[in-house]
């Protein structure tokens, strides 16, 4: 296996892997559903929030129709961006790829197994509120500014 196919395989497992501990570690060992929300700074709390969408709460799905639409819909992303990051031999887009396929892979699994995924993180400042997200979010977002920051840099060579 060459060296960018490791670290693809090792990034997508690292995410996938960190997000569904922390999420169960929060729903089971600390069992955030009963005993949160917690204040960790004066910006940032640790809640609970079931996202029955996909990000920023768009598309919510009430039904069972939905939910095992979005997440076929997250497999199939991650099988063709996984398809795209083992080809590919740039460090920053197999990074971005593979941030992207292990956020894709950790919300799918929420999806199939609670209905919904489990966001956690909430950052507000005064009447500021951001919405609440996962590891999985934030892997997926930073993967896709890594792909935006690659195909925008002068003189990137464009394959996909």
């Amino acid at each position: 296996m060459s060296p960018a196919r490791r670290l693809g395989v090792a990034v997508v497992l690292v995410v996938f892997l960190a997000d569904q501990a922390l999420k169960l570690w929060l729903l089971f060992g600390l069992r955030l559903a009963e005993t949160g929300p917690y204040a960790v700074t004066p910006f940032m709390d640790i809640v609970l929030a079931w996202n029955r969408g996909i990000s920023y709460g768009l598309f919510q799905q009430g039904t069972d129709i939905g939910r095992w639409a979005l997440v076929i819909v997250s497999f199939v992303a991650a099988v063709w961006l996984g398809r795209w990051m083992w080809r590919e031999q740039r460090p920053l887009t197999v990074v971005s790829l593979a941030l992207i396929v292990g956020g894709a892979l950790g919300n799918g699994l929420d999806r199939a197994v609670y209905g919904a995924v489990v966001d956690f993180v909430h950052l507000h400042w005064g009447s500021f509120s951001w919405y609440i997200f996962n590891i999985a979010d934030a892997a997926i977002v930073v993967g896709v500014a890594g792909l935006l920051y690659e195909s925008f840099r002068p003189g990137a060579e464009k394959s996909a």
